[in-house]
């Protein structure tokens, strides 16, 4: 960083000349390519501005796809991303998924934390899309570019219950003193400015950017805060489980709801409103927007009624919880610690293959909750069916697997594990030996994960000695498991550090990824 101050610095000073005369342009060429590099991230600002922009990073829609991954930023909520038994929820998530599956990516999730800011990590490459309940405001169109809006909203006042006399229009509260919190960066902070601008006498407190709506739902209904901005689409479905809000004036009316990109992405944006388009567009008056079916299902089930949103709400809820648990959650703590293996890795492996179901049967004949294969389990064959005897069997499996990879680091020691219970150690070794016929290392699982997508080939498969096995699903597997398994560890990590925040002791690293 230092070193980029000090290339901003002479940058600007050579610029300073330039424009006094006394060097000329190619002197100053000269001197970026022999000091600072053709990096294109690298540019001379003018005088004027910051001596350290922000540097946008390059990765289209082209990108993304190479990478096989979508990013997603956003807050922890409801309304956003949350865990829902094991199982990823939140009305963006389940729409972003939608479109990454559509574009046969993997979607992972970036949690914002309380210090960071969502346009500072889009464009610094830690994200590609900024799904967060985002409003278009003229504001955040300076930093980053919106894609069509797929949902609209009224935002309005909610009072706590303990506030004994509640304005019910802008005139009465303007003059009541009742001070409104509001997130600076938000768009209820440009509404109530708005208002004072015209000279309406409004008490505006602001909270942090990056609080998230569960607290400030507590917080409300606690009676620390006595008034707040919020989208009525989070209120009433909070509404119906905390009696202590209480619905106030409406303070702007269809505020748009849009996906956030970087300005030198625009094939991801073309590709991103192409999508959105088929889900919500506007009728020839522009009175009425037209949904899809899949976005009304969304609407029921996050806005309206929904087990998801009930549980959100639930007062039992608590961030030690993190919507993680399920109701085989003291079995599967109690065999990982036994096998000393990651429950959030087997609570991972569990959903993924058979989604806490203990009755589901593969075509395959595997069964269960994690989906043993009895002919090759000791086990009979009706106690595969019982949750605790199923998990108990998975799970030795996966660290017998462990084990024999134990020599690998933990990325790749997962991968091979994850991939020869799938699979079978027979597959395994033979995309290994492939990988050693090309030339490259057989000790790393993107080299092992291209060689068992060339195994669907018969060029390949039938000199195999365990013949052919469709690898696209192993590969895929892997990918999800892990995918979900970093999510996992990425909310916990979240919940940890919330909730020693908020009792005061600060941490670092508390879970081992």
């Amino acid at each position: 960083m230092l070193l980029l101050r000090v290339k901003y610095l002479t940058a600007t000073l050579l610029l300073c000349c330039f424009i006094s005369g006394c060097i000329t342009r190619e002197e100053i060429d000269r001197f970026v390519n022999e000091h600072i590099g053709s990096d294109p991230g690298v540019k001379i600002e003018d005088p004027e501005d910051s001596l350290e922009p922000v540097i946008m990073v390059d990765r289209d829609f082209e990108e993304i796809r190479r990478s096989g991954v979508l990013r997603m930023i956003t807050h922890y909520g409801p309304n956003t991303y949350f865990l829902h038994q094991g199982f990823e929820a939140g009305f963006e998530y389940e729409l972003l998924y939608a479109f990454a599956r559509e574009n046969e990516l993997v979607l992972e999730v970036v949690i914002i934390d309380d210090d960071e800011d969502p346009m500072e990590l889009l464009l610094a490459g830690d994200g590609d899309v900024i799904a967060a309940n985002y409003t278009i405001t003229p504001e955040r169109r300076k930093s980053v570019t919106f894609t069509q809006p797929y949902k609209l909203t009224d935002k309005i006042l909610v009072y706590s219950r303990d506030l004994q006399t509640r304005p019910g229009t802008l005139e009465e509260l303007s003059g009541s003193g009742v001070p409104i919190s509001v997130r600076q960066k938000s768009s209820g902070s440009a509404h109530l400015n708005e208002f004072v601008y015209q000279g309406y006498d409004l008490t505006i407190e602001y909270i942090p950017d990056q609080m998230d709506t569960k607290s400030l739902l507590d917080q409300i209904a606690m009676g620390s805060i006595k008034a707040a901005v919020l989208s009525n689409k989070l209120f009433h479905p909070a509404s119906r489980y905390m009696q202590e809000l209480i619905e106030g004036p409406v303070i702007a009316e269809a505020d748009s709801i849009a996906w956030g990109i970087r300005g030198n992405a625009p094939d991801l944006g073309q590709q991103m409103n192409s999508f959105l388009q088929k889900h919500f567009r506007f009728s020839e008056n522009m009175e009425r927007p037209r949904r899809s079916a899949f976005l009304n299902v969304l609407r029921q089930r996050y806005f309206q009624e929904g087990p998801q949103i009930a549980d959100y709400y639930n007062p039992d809820w608590h961030y030690s919880n993190i919507g993680l648990e399920s109701s085989y959650d003291h079995v599967i703590h109690s065999v990982a610690d036994s096998l000393e293996l990651d429950w959030k890795l087997l609570t991972a492996m569990i959903v993924q293959e058979s989604s806490f179901n203990p009755g589901a049967k593969s075509w395959a004949g595997a069964v269960g909750l994690m989906q043993i294969i009895p002919r090759f389990s000791a086990i009979e064959y009706q106690d595969l069916y019982d949750p605790v005897i199923n998990i108990r069997e998975g799970a030795g499996i996966i660290k017998a697997h462990m084990d024999h990879y134990s020599y690998l680091d933990s990325l790749n020691q997962k991968s091979f594990a994850l991939a020869t219970y799938n699979v079978g150690l027979g597959h395994m070794a033979d995309a290994r030996r492939l990988v050693i016929d090309q030339n490259r290392n057989p000790n790393e699982w993107e080299n092992v994960a291209d060689a068992l997508l060339r195994m669907m080939q018969r060029r390949y498969h039938q000199d195999a000695r365990y013949g052919y096995k469709r690898g696209i699903e192993t590969v895929r597997y892997v990918k999800e498991i892990l995918n979900r398994y970093q999510m996992y560890y990425n909310v916990a990590m979240y919940a940890e550090r919330k909730s020693f925040r908020e009792s005061g002791v600060q941490t670092v690293g508390l879970l081992d990824p």
